[in-house]
């Protein structure tokens, strides 16, 4: 460069150092957004529509579908054969208020295989300050995966109930339908899916690895359903029958069938029933600490990682 504040080029003459351009702006076809900006309670339902829609594979590759509609096929398999013993025989097969409690492991499985789907991928990829930059803040994330695994255990519970009943309607059995056990069986999934979502959720989101969010929620089935079978049966083998009934409360399926026999009168659903009195209350009280227990942990788990 000169002392005249010139360049000399490869070519011919000098190009003025002031004169050459310091940069350019390219139009790569980027348009600002004018149209309307939706709030909060948008963002929510548009992130619990992608979580439910995720849950049952939709929108995902194939593979991601299998075991979430073989789980539902197998929850609707007990249904359709009670229509149809219901058809050949013109008796009642299965109790509604009994299904939960009978597929239980069905239900366990799923809460484990699809919990994880839901929390593991933003905890591993670290995309949790992008949801809640604005407008979603950790109470919102949280309340639309909860949500959203709420409604697909309830869709998993109800779609068999509720083909139960239509059968029961179309057999046309002698005597009135028994619309008031569908109906608490109906209000009965809605507790079951809440506390199971809860609790799946909430020990899912403690790691970004699937496989370890799967292990944690059967672990957690398995040990309470043993730790409960195994209390039940030696205190009825000691003779203190009052005792064992309490000891079905720890397993989670257990613990909301005594609500339902305390809330709606129905039959208990295991071999020794549920404590009488103080039981039903004792059992709903349980219901609610332990889902607001995995609510808090829920909270305070994704606060720390959106600010991580």
């Amino acid at each position: 460069m000169s002392e005249t504040g010139t360049e000399t080029g490869p070519g011919t003459g000098t190009v003025p150092v002031a004169e050459r351009p310091s940069g350019v702006i390219h139009d790569i076809g980027y348009r600002h957004y004018d149209g309307p900006r939706h709030g909060r309670g948008h963002a929510f339902a548009a992130l619990t529509l992608n979580s439910l829609r995720g849950v049952f594979g939709l929108g995902r590759t194939a593979r991601s579908k299998i075991m979430p509609f073989l789980l539902f096929g197998v929850m609707m398999l007990p249904a359709v054969v009670s229509i149809a013993v219901m058809a050949i025989l013109k008796e009642r097969a299965l109790p509604y208020p009994a299904y939960a409690v009978t597929m239980q492991a069905v239900l366990a499985v799923f809460l484990a295989a699809q919990s994880p789907y839901l929390v593991a991928p933003d905890l591993r990829f670290r995309v949790l300050p992008l949801y809640m930059s604005r407008p979603t803040t950790a109470l919102d994330y949280v309340a639309a995966k909860l949500t959203a695994m709420t409604l697909a255990l309830f869709i998993l519970i109800g779609a068999p109930l509720t083909l139960l009943f239509a059968g029961e309607l179309l057999v046309d059995l002698p005597g009135p339908p028994h619309t008031g056990d569908y109906l608490a069986a109906m209000g009965t999934a809605v507790i079951y899916a809440v506390l199971l979502a809860a609790i799946g959720v909430a020990l899912a989101s403690f790691t970004p690895r699937r496989g370890l969010g799967v292990a944690s929620v059967i672990a957690v089935y398995l040990l309470s359903s043993a730790v409960s079978a195994v209390l039940v049966g030696l205190l009825m083998s000691t003779s203190r029958d009052a005792a064992a009934t309490w000891a079905w409360l720890i397993n989670p399926f257990f613990l909301v069938d005594a609500v339902q026999n305390w809330l709606f009168g129905v039959e208990p659903h295991n071999d020794g029933g549920y404590p009488p009195d103080l039981g039903g209350p004792v059992a709903a009280a349980l219901v609610v600490a332990i889902t607001g227990l995995c609510v808090s942990a829920l909270v305070l788990r994704y606060r720390k990682a959106a600010a991580s």
